[in-house]
Order: structure tokens, then C-alpha cells, then sequence
């Protein structure tokens, strides 16, 4: 029997994969699930409402999604646990991106600051003390605070004024840099001042 030839033409199309664009959308409702609900996700029978464009008060939820309908925003809980739940009236878009923005600056305002520290002598000759001076401005450039000591070893604690001439020398050679966060004082054989970089 002779055999039949196999078919040769175009294959069947495979089904599409799915876009990036689709696949994000897809995944929405997981990974961006809203940290607020919003008007008819509101689940509770009354909300006190506060803010500025509105009456505060507590109001049964369809009066308080009225008023947010007549303003045109969005009603978005904010304090859910408490009773009754607490809502604002506003634009639920530009409420996010408070949201984000705030959560910047608290992130931004949390980075870990950097001290390097300088020691000196309280006989310290000028050849190492403009070689330390040089890092110290570096350090300021850097946006690292500075806390430079005097350490006293044995008897030499009887030179404390003078460690003290050197840190305020210091600092004051430092005044295009950083500003003095603490003077100069004495904690156990160690004399310090703490110096911050200047804002750009």
C-alpha cells in the first residue's frame, strides 16, 4: 500500500504569547493591590470624614460617597481600623503619589550618615596636620561629618587647652567645607569636635 506523503504545509499558528503590557496587567491585582480601599470598596455601614473640603463628622457611607461624587474625587479610607473608619475626600491618583513622594523623603532622610574619624596629637606638627586637614576636606566633599580628636596619652593631658587651639584651628580651616556641629569637649583622655558638610 503506498504510503500517504506527509503534510508539508504551513503548521498551525501556536497561540500568541502573552504581551509584557498584558502579562503587567495580569499581575496588578497581586502586586499592586491598593493599601487604601477606595469608595465602593469601603466596606463599613458609616465613616468620619476629615479634611479641609469637607464638614468632619461621621456620616453613613452612601452620604459620604455622595458628597465625594459631587466633588468629583474619590472617597479613600485611611484609618481603617478605627471606629468608625476614617476616610478623606480626594483625588485617589495625586493621594498616591503624596503617598510615594512622602515615603521618599523619610527613606532619603534615613540614609545612614558617614563619620570618618582624624586623630591628632596635641603636639601635632604642621606637616601632618595639613595632610590630615586634606582628607578632611575630601571627607566634607564626600557629604561624611567629621569627628576629629585630641588624644591625650599619659601627662599630656595637661596640654588640654592647647588640643582645644588645635580643633578650633581646625574647624576654622574647615569653614569652606563643613560647619561645626559640636565644640570641641572632653570626654575621658580624648578631646572632640564634630563637623558636618555644608548643603550644597
Amino acid at each position: 500500500m503506498e504510503k500517504k506523503p506527509s503534510w508539508t504545509g504551513p503548521k498551525k499558528p501556536a497561540a500568541p504569547r502573552p504581551t509584557a503590557e498584558v502579562a503587567k496587567k495580569k499581575g496588578d491585582n497581586k502586586d499592586s493591590k491598593d493599601q487604601h480601599a477606595i469608595n465602593d470598596r469601603i466596606r463599613a455601614k458609616e465613616v468620619r470624614l476629615v479634611g479641609d473640603n469637607v464638614e468632619t463628622g461621621v456620616y453613613p457611607i452612601a452620604e459620604a460617597l455622595r458628597i465625594a461624587d459631587e466633588l468629583e474625587l474619590d472617597l479613600i479610607e485611611i484609618s481603617p481600623n478605627a471606629e468608625p473608619p476614617v476616610c478623606k475626600i480626594l483625588d485617589y491618583q495625586k493621594f498616591l503619589y503624596q503617598q510615594r513622594k512622602r515615603l521618599k523623603e523619610q527613606k532619603a532622610k534615613s540614609t545612614k550618615v558617614v563619620v570618618k574619624e582624624i586623630r591628632f596629637g596635641p603636639q601635632t606638627d604642621d606637616h601632618d596636620y595639613n595632610f590630615k586637614l586634606k582628607h578632611a576636606q575630601g571627607f566634607l566633599k564626600e557629604g561624611a561629618k567629621v569627628k576629629a580628636y585630641v588624644f591625650f596619652k599619659g601627662r599630656s593631658i595637661l596640654f588640654k587647652e592647647q588640643g582645644e587651639v588645635l580643633l578650633l584651628r581646625f574647624a576654622n580651616d574647615l569653614e569652606e567645607y563643613g560647619k561645626v556641629e559640636q565644640m570641641p569637649v572632653l570626654e575621658g583622655k580624648r578631646m572632640i569636635i564634630m563637623l558636618s558638610p555644608k548643603k550644597k
